[in-house]
């Protein structure tokens, strides 16, 4: 995450066909009568190269706006793909963006403690617990509704979970009553612009403890680690009972040690993950994941003793890394929508308040959106909260799908096919149904996002220079104007401003930096898409 970077995080654009070398306008279009579908060319296998020519085998071109669900499937491909660009620790030999390499490979060693691998959040080198933890419960979420729609995918989806859980367990279980929650000084690593691989900057480990708690990282942690649970239960019985178990442990400790990280660790931690929102959310989502995986009554009579203290009667418009109510409500309400728990019913009426405020023509419509029709909530990482929505609309129009359910808007009614179309306008934008025909995620479509806020992908590689390059030689990348060396293939940046304006500058972090947390809920909606004739 970007040295300044408060509530948000990054993005990015820009624009070069690697096959035609042609940017046609319309009129062009028309004349040359080129397909109302989009072409695709893809050479099988795909190779993942850092050569952004060689992205010729796997480009979408597209000369109308429209998406197949094979379109989705590829962009759903590179949404997974990328997080192996955010690879802590030693890759494996399967590892297919070949342009990265090992990295922070004595992480925790100082403090004695194997904190080896797990992701790094954005485009900086600091492994942030409270954003790595959502993103793995997203992760996991989007297989657990969409898995069936992954195909070919789902081993890739369950790779991207486990890379995460396998750092979340080493740092939930090495220590009794601790929770190690951040590898790497984020005001020293922000001070340098070197790739991963050359990271020589301070790697200090830090970690809430009962005397410094921190309810809101730890309740998250559990929320991850309790979800995947859920994924692997089938494909991996000891792995989900381990994950389940050490979910169980660090929901204890972090209800029964509270108070918020941002307290404990203070600078560490703020401005760049602050709990804003406090630990309060966290628990109740925590609690929440635990009782669907563990099917335990503990959980259930937790969330009716709390829930009222802990949000669940707060209509909140935002869900993040930092505020989890809205997806905790949407999460509650399948235990009324389906099995008709009168306990539940309170979550399905606040989760259609939610779901009202997104819809244009609704009494209580709320909701921003640009003039090309881009959910906008923030000025920095906007699309993180573009993914997120997107994601609660599709599964909530699942929930309501499974027993005919509406979402009650006043004196109005909203269908589930109202939300999957609402759902449908905010991926086909990120995709390139947009005034500026831009593609947000990097790799798919033929204008994308060319100058990337993310030090290992605007560094040469060390294929490319095996020389180290320095923390302050490093600077020469960020400023250059030439497109990133290595393509980092599904990352979805922070986006355009509210008049649809994008700056494909690699200093303008808010738009042109991508985050785990952005791609993590478009995994499923992708999925969703893909399925779709």
């Amino acid at each position: 995450m970007h040295e300044n970077c408060h509530l948000s995080k990054m993005s990015k654009f820009c624009a070069v066909d690697p096959v035609t070398s042609m940017n046609l306008s319309l009129n062009d279009q028309r004349t040359l009568k080129l397909p109302a579908t989009p072409v695709y060319k893809m050479a099988a296998p795909l190779q993942y190269s850092s050569d952004p020519q060689a992205l010729e085998s796997y480009t979408l071109h597209y000369f109308s706006t429209a998406f197949t669900s094979q379109d989705y499937a590829d962009a759903l491909e590179m949404s997974i793909l990328f997080f192996e660009g955010q690879r802590s620790g030693k890759l494996p030999s399967n590892q297919r963006l070949t342009w990265r390499g090992d990295s922070g490979l004595s992480d925790g060693s100082a403090y004695h403690v194997n904190l080896v691998g797990g992701y790094y959040d954005a485009g900086d080198n600091v492994k942030f617990g409270l954003p790595m933890a959502f993103t793995t419960t997203l992760l996991a979420w989007s297989v657990i509704e969409f898995g069936s729609s992954m195909q070919n995918q789902i081993t890739n989806a369950k790779a991207a979970i486990r890379w995460s859980t396998d750092y979340l367990l080493k740092a939930a279980t090495a220590t009794p009553d601790t929770l190690y929650v951040q590898v790497g000084d984020p005001n020293m690593d922000h001070r340098c612009w070197e790739r991963p691989e050359d990271m020589d900057t301070p790697r200090n480990v830090y970690k809430v403890t009962i005397q410094n708690p921190g309810s809101d990282v730890a309740a998250e942690t559990a929320a991850a680690l309790a979800a995947a649970s859920i994924v692997f239960k089938e494909s991996d019985t000891s792995y989900s009972t381990e994950l389940l178990h050490a979910a169980m442990k660090v929901f204890d400790f972090a209800d029964r040690y509270r108070g918020s990280y941002s307290d404990s660790l203070n600078s560490a931690v703020c401005p760049f993950y602050c709990s804003y929102s406090g630990y309060q959310d966290e628990l109740l989502w925590g609690a929440s994941w635990l009782h669907k995986a563990s099917l335990n009554g503990t959980y259930l009579a937790y969330i009716q003793s709390n829930g009222h203290t802990m949000g669940s009667e707060d209509d909140d418009y935002s869900f993040s890394w930092d505020d989890k109510r809205p997806g905790t409500k949407i999460l509650l309400s399948k235990e009324f929508l389906e099995k008709t728990t009168e306990e539940f019913q309170l979550y399905k009426s606040h989760s259609d308040n939610y779901i009202c405020s997104l819809i244009p023509g609704t009494p209580s419509f709320q909701a921003q959106y640009t003039p090309g029709g881009l959910f906008y909530k923030a000025t920095e990482s906007n699309l993180q909260y573009v993914t997120s929505t997107t994601f609660l609309l599709l599964t909530y129009a699942k929930y309501l799908g499974s027993n005919g359910g509406v979402a009650k808007c006043g004196g109005s009614t909203v269908t589930a096919e109202s939300l999957i179309a609402q759902a449908k306008k905010q991926v086909d934008y990120i995709l390139g149904d947009n005034p500026a025909k831009m593609s947000y995620m990097v790799g798919f479509g033929n204008k994308y996002p060319q100058h990337v806020h993310h030090r290992g992908s605007s560094v040469p590689s060390i294929h490319a220079h095996p020389n180290r390059i320095s923390c302050n030689d490093g600077f020469q990348y960020l400023y250059s104007s030439s497109p990133n060396p290595n393509v980092l293939v599904g990352a979805i940046v922070g986006g355009p401003d509210n008049r649809d304006h994008f700056a494909d500058d690699r200093n303008s972090y808010q738009q042109s930096e991508p985050a785990t947390y952005i791609n993590a809920p478009f995994v499923g909606a992708l999925a969703f898409f893909s399925a779709k004739n």
